[in-house]
């Protein structure tokens, strides 16, 4: 009887490795090995979203896909060659084999305004522009004249200078009309140059005696 205690003594750690202790791994490892993936090489095709299609049947793998054809070495998918967009274009739709344009610019963008083709605008007073028909905005910028005047003024909504007072010129630190004599002082006649207002007058000092003139 002790010789059969000891050999089952000797038989009770072999349970760890009796498969009935584990029926949950065992039935995991037997659901794993019975899976089957399917392979639909040679048989068929599947689109983005899953869908099966048999050999030669068409079909569109994506919303923004050519159209395929199920082969045998896989999908082969049409490559058109599709129309230029419109180079003024400003809205793509991609929900076709090729891009569509949905929308072109008519309009013209110039410092944060919109105008229409062909429309002209003073975006300041010395500015003159145009809305091209290319979407670009073409300005042309007024050349003014040189002042014939040391003392011109800028009026409201004018791009350039004018003489309020007509030509003159300095004659020292006093500005005198052009086109004439002027006396400074008692003894001292100014004229413009002409035509040259920016230059100083030419001027004659007479002979004075005690600030009167003596001619």
């Amino acid at each position: 009887a002790s010789v059969l205690l000891l050999s089952m003594s000797v038989a009770s750690p072999a349970a760890v490795d009796n498969p009935q202790d584990y029926t949950a791994d065992e039935a995991e490892r037997t659901a794993v090995d019975n899976i089957i993936f399917d392979d639909y090489r040679g048989k068929g095709c599947v689109d983005d979203s899953g869908f099966v299609y048999k050999l030669g049947e068409r079909f569109y793998p994506g919303h923004s896909n050519c159209p395929c054809e199920c082969t045998e070495d896989g999908p082969v998918c049409d490559q058109p060659e599709c129309p230029k967009l419109h180079p003024k274009c400003t809205k793509v739709e991609h929900n076709g084999c090729c891009p569509e344009c949905k929308e072109v610019r008519n309009f013209c963008e110039y410092r944060g305004k919109t105008y229409k083709i062909l429309e002209e605008f003073k975006p300041s007073p010395c500015e003159w522009c145009r809305c091209e028909p290319n979407n670009e905005v073409h300005c042309v910028v007024s050349d003014c004249a040189v002042p014939e005047c040391v003392n011109p003024v800028y009026e409201p909504e004018q791009c350039c200078p004018i003489c309020k007072n007509g030509p003159n010129c300095f004659a020292g630190t006093t500005i005198i009309p052009a086109g004439i004599e002027v006396k400074v002082d008692d003894c001292t006649i100014c004229r413009c140059h002409n035509g040259d207002w920016w230059k100083p007058a030419q001027c004659l000092r007479r002979e004075c005696l005690n600030g009167q003139s003596l001619s």
